[in-house]
């Protein structure tokens, strides 16, 4: 937004109002215990995932049996090479996904949806994204983020009453948060909602408005100004999408997902109700984060689905390519790929089920785990696509039309590849998440010494706080120095032919030795620390492997037990650890060993132009423009690109 006088410039935001507005928005409490961050802080709790959490009975059957009509669906019914190709999902699609409650599946019968767990949830996203990315984005952002999720864990009795059921059964839903200058700084966020009598007047422009462009329903965040008699703050409410005052004015196109109706959505004096905001006022960044705290389940469970195709076309077409004699995956430098892309299935799916299976129950705190599952899944699923493509070789490069057109079988492997990128960015970027999950895992330790390290307060506050902390390191770094993971008969619940106790072992002494490497720093960089990206980076990520072993054998464990192939579980499971163990050793050589100072100081020369010489030599096709668009307040000028889908297809904008 251009800086005026009535729209002070956002560059006014400091870095440290910055975090008040994320801080503020963070659930403050843990009311129930959580597997990850007990991890975080050198404490194995195997006990709060083992043994396995299991659906019960009636939500097995009911899940099952939708999952078997939407197979049938997706095989009759999608076209995910049409999707592509056009890039745009049919309305007879759309319509028929409706029909058979697609859109409801998250929403409780009462309401008309279908009533499934989170469990059969993701595995509904997953089959139809296999199917097709596209429309599994769109299901996804309809119900984890859109406008059911939100009412259901915030909204008024009248609210669910009115917009569940067309939620379940007709209505598309979106969620707008992101502005053009507002990613994941939502202190900057410029949209507003100004109070007028029994209503709020909505003022701003949305862009990426996943769903947007055909929803029929909006969650969209903006801020109220604070006055008599209101709180103010980022504020949630739910508008109807036709509201005179707006405008779709772009359906924005991209590498992968080329079917998804994402757009740039513009307010113009919006009139909301009152009754249709969702919580109180200020609570919306809130109401966001906690709805992404299992919302963030969706895309791990696409990248599940991604995995197993590349795994099923890895294994077809790598045993029927012959090279110097034998099949390609018998070729060690491929046959390495192959195992990784199996192992990997293997442990995301784990992550995934443990992680929704433990939502369902709502005995565990799961907003590390669900975080997790989305960094660890979408950076997994890339890879495995990446290495997909590379078995494929020359044909992994080609499209599935051309491969068709010379008569080969038609696999989109460069379309995955392109599709699954995004997830990389998607509900929080890899950098965010890392960020977010440091946050949390370092919680413990903010709780009682953060007033050391905050410069703000007083030597009072401080003294208080020292106090505080050498009570609590008094107990706590003793425990990290000898555990359970020494001992060499531990875990052996998990020896059956193949001995899984030595991995967990691992994981024990790995949580302990990071913990260790956590608090060292802490004491190191101090008020610092939060600065050391590269750094918690990295401590996120050794977590996220170790969550991921300790799935992985979990979940071997619980197919055994079920007689559904235990050995090859354990097999599996023993892969994913030993390949997983190299690269915690890596991470945790590199906590220490690394170029981030240096990469620092580049980066300073870059920006201030003394390595442009570099960039000559070339052509710059990106043309003119300016790198933000402007998005000061005001009527639209543009065509309305907005077209819901009703019953009956209505034809698409040219």
């Amino acid at each position: 937004m251009s800086a005026t006088p009535e729209s002070p410039s956002r560059s006014t935001v400091t870095e440290r109002e910055a975090r008040q507005v994320a801080e503020a928005a963070r659930e403050q409490d843990w009311r129930k215990p959580s597997f990850a961050k007990e991890l975080f802080l050198g404490r194995f709790r195997l006990d709060l995932i083992h043994p396995h959490p299991l659906p019960a009975g009636e939500d097995a059957e009911r899940g099952e049996e939708f999952l078997a009509k939407l197979r049938d669906f997706c095989e009759t019914r999608i076209d995910g090479a049409l999707i592509d190709r056009e890039a745009c999902i049919p309305d007879e699609v759309v319509t028929g996904l409706k029909e058979i409650g697609a859109f409801g599946m998250k929403i409780d019968t009462k309401y008309g949806g279908l009533g499934l767990t989170q469990v059969y949830y993701n595995k509904a996203l997953a089959l139809v994204g296999s199917a097709s990315p596209a429309i599994g984005a769109l299901l996804s952002a309809h119900q984890s983020i859109g406008v059911p999720q939100p009412l259901k864990m915030f909204g008024t009795q009248e609210q669910k009453d009115t917009f569940l059921p067309r939620c379940a059964r007709t209505d598309i839903s979106a969620f707008l948060l992101t502005e053009p200058d507002v990613g994941s700084d939502p202190a900057r966020l410029a949209t507003t909602a100004v109070p007028d009598g029994d209503a709020y007047v909505l003022d701003g422009v949305k862009l990426w408005t996943t769903n947007g462009v055909v929803a029929d329903l909006l969650v969209v965040m903006a801020r109220v100004p604070k006055s008599e008699g209101h709180r103010g703050g980022i504020t949630a409410f739910v508008v109807e999408a036709d509201s005179e005052g707006i405008t779709v004015e772009n359906r924005n196109a991209f590498m992968g997902l080329r079917g998804l109706e994402n757009g740039v959505t513009r307010f113009h004096r919006v009139r909301v109700p009152a009754a249709h905001r969702i919580g109180e006022e200020g609570q919306g960044l809130k109401i966001a984060l906690t709805t992404l705290n299992t919302g963030r389940l969706s895309l791990p469970a696409m990248c599940v689905g991604a995995g197993k195709w590349c795994l099923k076309i890895a294994r077809e077409w790598s045993a029927a390519r012959e090279q110097w004699g034998k099949p390609v995956a018998l070729h060690e430098a491929v046959g390495s790929k192959i195992a990784f892309i199996a192992a990997t299935t293997f442990a995301l799916e784990a992550v995934l089920d443990l992680s929704s299976q433990m939502a369902d129950e709502n005995r565990n705190d799961i907003r590390i785990e669900a975080a997790l599952a989305k960094l660890y899944g979408s950076e997994m699923a890339w890879l495995m696509a990446d290495e997909l493509v590379q078995i494929r070789g020359g044909r992994g490069f080609e499209t599935a039309d051309s491969l068709r057109e010379r008569g080969e079988r038609a696999v989109p492997a460069e379309q995955i590849l392109r599709d699954l990128r995004i997830n990389r960015i998607f509900e929080g970027s890899t950098e965010i998440m890392h960020l977010l999950i440091a946050r949390e895992a370092v919680d413990a330790h903010l709780s009682v010494a953060g007033d050391l390290i905050d410069p703000e307060k007083t030597l009072g506050d401080k003294a208080r706080a020292g106090a505080n902390a050498g009570l609590f390191y008094a107990k706590w770094l003793p425990k990290l120095v000898a555990g359970p993971g020494q001992l060499p008969r531990t875990y052996g619940e998990f020896k059956h032919g193949i001995d899984l106790s030595p991995h967990l072992r691992y994981v024990e002494r790995a949580a302990r030795r990071l913990a260790r490497s956590t608090f060292y720093a802490m004491s190191r960089w101090q008020g610092r620390m939060e600065t050391k990206q590269g750094f918690l980076g990295r401590i996120v990520d050794i977590g996220a492997e170790l969550f991921a072993m300790s799935a992985a054998c979990v979940r071997a464990e619980l197919l055994r037990t079920r007689g559904e192939n235990g050995r090859e579980a354990y097999q599996l499971a023993d892969a994913f650890c030993r390949q997983s163990r190299v690269r915690v050793e890596e991470l945790f050589d590199r906590l220490w060993t690394n170029t981030d100072d240096i990469d620092h100081k580049v980066v300073k020369g870059v920006l201030s132009g003394t390595y442009t010489w570099l960039e000559q030599g070339i052509v710059d096709p990106s043309g003119d423009g300016p790198w933000i668009a402007d998005a000061a307040p005001g009527p639209s000028t543009r065509k309305n690109r907005h077209r819901p889908i009703r019953s009956h297809p209505v034809p698409r904008p040219s």
